[in-house]
Parts: C-alpha cells; structure tokens; sequence
C-alpha cells in the first residue's frame, strides 16, 4: 500500500510510452475528464457545468479517472501514488500528448491563441513535442494567426455552447428539485421522519451514529426512478449501467451493458461472476481472457468452467496459466464512484453516500462462491492424486492452491483476504505438515502459523475499526471513507490504526 503513495518512484518519460493506450481504455466520461481538466487546463467548475454535474462531483469523476490511470500503470509495473500520477500529468501533458488525443490538444491550442499571450506558452511547450504533434497544433495556431475571425468566432461559439450547458444544468437541477417535492409530497410517514433524519445528517458535526442511522433508517435500494434519472444524467454508459445493477440486482441493466459494450472487461467480468448468461458461459470466459491480459482471473473462471463440466485436464491447464499471470483484477473499485454519485443525485447526504457506496460495491462479490468452490476442487484433485501415489502431481496442485489463496490474501478487501487464508489452509492440511516445499518458502506449520497470525491481524484491525470510527468527526469520517474507496477497506484499515494506535 505504500507505493501507492510514491510520488517520486517513476518519470514521465516512463509513463509517456503508454499514456495514450491508458487514457483510451478510459469510458468516454473518463476521457473527457482527462482531457479538460489536464490538456485544456479547464476548472472544476467548468467541467461539472460541461457534465450536468456539481463542482464537487466533477472533482470526484477526474480523481476517480487518475485512479484508473494509476491502476492501468501499475499492471504495466510501473508503481506511482495517484497524487504523484495527477502531478506529472498536469506538468507535462501539453509537452507529450498523445497522438489520440490531437483533436482535444488543437482545440486547446486555439484556444490560447484567442486568448493572447497564452498561444507564446503553449509554443514554447510544443518544442518538446513529435512532429506530428507539432504539425497539427502549429496548423491550428497559424491559421488562427492568419484568420482572426475564424478564431473569434470559434469563442462566439464556445462561449454560446457554455451558456447553454448553465442553462441546461440549471433546468436539471430544477426539474431534479421538483422530483424531489413532488416524491417527497408521495412519501409515507416514516419515510418523512427518515428525511428529518438526513437533515439532522447535514448538520455540523455529524457523527458516525448519525450517518449509521440514516443508512439504516432508509430504502438502500434506490427507486427505479431514481436509478433510471442518474442512468440519463450519465448516457446510460458502462460505467452506469454497473452501478444500476449493483443497486438493483436487475440482470437487464446488466445485460443492457453486455449488448452495448460486449468487449469491455468490466462488463465482461461482471456477466461470469453473475453469471448472466449461463448458455455462453465459455464465450464470455474467452472473451475475457482476450481483454484482459495479465490477469488471473478469466483463467479461474475457465478453471471452474471446465471443472464443472467434467474436463479436469483443460481445468489444470488453465489453472496452471492462472499462476503465470501476475493481476488479480475484479473492477469492482471501478463503479464505486459511480455508486456514490448515484447515491448523491438520489438525494442522499454527501457523508452518507461516501460510506455506503464501498459496501454496495463489494456485496455484489458473488465470485467469491466461484473461488472458493474452485479451491474446494483444488483440495479434490489433490487428495485423488495423493490416493493414486502420484505425489508430484498432488504437490503441484497444492502449488496452484496457493497462488490463488495468496493472491487473495494480498486483495484490498478483508472478505477476499479471509477467503484466501480459509482455501489455503485446508491445501496445506493436506501436506506434510514436517516437511519443507519450493513454493511455501518453508515448511507447512511455518506457512499455517502465518496464516493464523494474519488472520488475527484482520480481525483485530476490524475490532479496532468498530472500536474508532464512533469517535471520529465528521472530517476523519469523510478522510476513512475516501481512503476506503480510492484503496480498499483493508488499507483504510490500517490508516485508522495508525491515526488512532491503540494502548
């Protein structure tokens, strides 16, 4: 967890190379975020105006875009804090843009030509450019030199289209403010003592107890029309439809997301772990090992596919494949932010949707019954290798075993961690607990020790957590949450233990 807030460990000359493939995997949303916030160096304010959006969420939506710039770096093994990440982009994205992003940079360009003296800076930031980059922004910059009235009408017509995203965020807001009367008028009695609740919410000093309070005072199963209004507010894109379907648990959003975007890792990891399509189960499966190279994952899916069907070579073969790919990647931190806008444009106090979106994230883990049924055949196959005398073969599948397990031991979730030392342990209780092997670093009662003293190191840090949280301000709280979604609860965990060391 401390590399994550390196800010010194890498270059931009290191990250340069694959900005471009990054910000392309970014959804549309995300892109345009990069763009207006580091390549037109464009306010808070005027991209939450360009997004329908408050100023606050437009921070949170370019905050969670570095996030997923950071993690796309970092399965490239390049190791940089999202903060160090933002601050090497904002200095030297105009210096390097990517070659997909010409259009965005062009329309800079002109844009500090308009405004004077800003077209000098942006030159001297382009010497450092490639040609081709230096070819398209020096057209632009010449022909707004040459063609003044080209130039001025271009910021006619910005600052016209300006004018009527204010106004049609504006007509949001009110059309949003009359929904909410309007619900609010058609709410039965307790739901208007819960509402009295949500005052009391965003009041000054706001406590833990509160916020607990107004979770569980109100229906943490947003009404369709309020999912379908954040689905509109967002284009009904991938990012979206996934927070829908985690709050809902309707398969159609989900299946909305597959027709749109079949090839979207995301998207295809969430339809196997839901299992969505139980007839194309293995298309799903191919096409996400296609899409996400590197990680495990798609391979246990397969694993637990070919062992469900019977076909337990093709299972080992995919299962050894998993030990070879170094990323264990879910995507569920990825709708997280999502989940909390959703949560906000319902009408819920900031604090609280902060604390509940990471919960709805990860209690739609259904994968978690995957893995451990896939440890479970593990465990089978070692013991019907064991029984045959084939040792070799036993202790090679107790190998795998424990890839899994220690790659769930390492995730940022104490439900993941918790799986991981449960799988592992009934593998090695199958191992002579005497004896020294290649892959445990030592002998099998070292490695169950370890795995006992982690497993109270988790739940002491959970104790201690449900000992802190009630104590905190309403400024910690916000702190802990946030920490919670950018890097998962188990590191949030620890943050409070540090903040907070117990005698």
């Amino acid at each position: 967890m401390a590399e994550l807030h390196q800010t010194d460990s890498c270059s931009w000359e290191e990250i340069a190379p694959l900005f471009d493939e990054a910000v392309q995997q970014l959804d549309k949303i995300d892109q345009d975020a990069v763009i207006w916030r580091f390549f037109q160096g464009r306010s808070f304010r005027e991209i939450g105006v360009a997004l329908a959006v408050s100023e606050d969420a437009a921070q949170k939506r370019v905050s969670r875009a570095v996030e997923r710039l950071r993690e796309l770096f970092a399965r490239r093994g390049i190791s940089i804090g999202a903060g160090g990440l933002a601050a090497i982009v904002s200095t030297n994205a105009i210096q390097a843009a990517p070659a997909g992003l010409a259009a965005s940079i062009s329309t800079a360009a002109l844009a500090a030509t308009a405004g004077g003296t800003g077209a000098t800076l942006s030159l001297l930031k382009l010497i450092t450019m490639t040609k081709l980059q230096a070819a398209i922004i020096g057209a632009v910059v010449v022909g707004a030199v040459v063609t003044p009235l080209m130039v001025q009408h271009e910021a006619k017509l910005r600052q016209e289209n300006e004018s009527l995203r204010q106004q049609l965020a504006q007509i949001k807001m009110a059309n949003a403010g009359l929904t909410n009367q309007v619900a609010s008028a058609l709410r039965p009695r307790a739901s208007r003592a819960a509402s009295s609740s949500a005052t009391n919410l965003t009041a000054a000093g706001t406590s833990f107890q509160q916020v607990e309070d107004f979770i569980t005072s109100h229906n943490r199963q947003l009404s369709r029309e309020q999912i379908e209004a954040y689905l509109r507010q967002n284009h009904r894109n991938v990012e979206s439809l996934l927070a829908a379907f985690q709050v809902s648990r309707d398969a159609a959003y989900l299946r909305e997301a597959a027709t749109n975007s079949p090839k979207d890792p995301a998207v295809q990891f969430a339809v196997l772990a839901n299992n969505i399509f139980p007839d194309e189960q293995r298309k799903w499966i191919d096409a996400f090992k296609a899409s996400s190279p590197g990680n495990a994952l798609p391979w246990y899916f397969s694993a637990m596919d070919y062992f469900k069907s019977n076909q337990p070579d093709q299972a080992i073969e995919d299962l050894t494949q998993a030990t070879r790919e170094q990323i264990y990647g879910d995507y569920g931190a990825q709708t997280v932010q999502a989940l909390e806008e959703m949560y906000d444009s319902a009408g819920w106090p900031a604090l609280a949707a902060k604390a509940w979106a990471p919960g709805t994230a990860n209690s739609s883990a259904s994968y978690f019954e995957v893995l451990k049924s896939l440890g479970s055949e593990i465990v089978q196959t070692q013991l019907q290798y064991a029984s045959q005398g084939d040792t070799d073969s036993a202790v090679s599948m107790a190998s795998m075993g424990v890839v899994l397990a220690n790659q769930l031991r390492q995730a940022s979730s104490p439900i993941d961690q918790l799986v991981g030392i449960a799988n592992e342990n009934k593998i090695l209780a199958q191992l002579d607990s005497a004896q020294n092997y290649d892959f445990l670093n030592g002998s099998v009662s070292d490695a169950q020790a370890g795995l006992a003293q982690q497993k109270t190191g988790i739940q002491q840090a959970m104790e201690i957590r449900d000992q802190v949280r009630p104590t905190l301000d309403e400024s910690e709280l916000s702190d802990y949450w946030e920490r919670e979604k950018m890097y998962g609860e188990m590191y949030a965990m620890q943050w409070l233990q540090s903040k907070h060391p117990q005698p």
